[in-house]
């Protein structure tokens, strides 16, 4: 795979964030995952809907995440930054509560 450049790996981080922080992840995943055969036209779809997503991402990022979930092994990187930032939600959330 070739290297990801910033505004992706910065693409990927706020996505994931977004999805953790609202508790999505296993939902995210399973959607993920069960549309992994249709990855590069879900990725062709995200362009043709970049103009109005401008609230969640800037254009740029969005355009980033699409190009990298055009790839088989881009779709592999996002999942495991998924998981992996959930794990560590989930283990500050259970530090938080066992100091409370």
């Amino acid at each position: 795979m070739e290297p990801i450049d910033d505004t992706t790996k910065k693409a990927v981080e706020e996505t994931c964030r977004f999805i953790v922080r609202f508790g999505m992840t296993p939902p995210a995943i399973l959607a993920i995952e069960s549309m992994r055969p249709l990855s590069f036209v879900g990725s062709q779809l995200m362009h043709v809907l970049s103009p109005s997503i401008a609230a969640f991402l800037t254009p740029t990022k969005w355009n980033a995440l699409a190009r990298l979930l055009e790839k088989r092994e881009g779709l592999d990187y996002f999942l495991e930054r998924l998981e992996s930032m959930d794990v560590e939600y989930t283990d500050s959330k259970s530090k938080d509560a066992a100091t409370s």
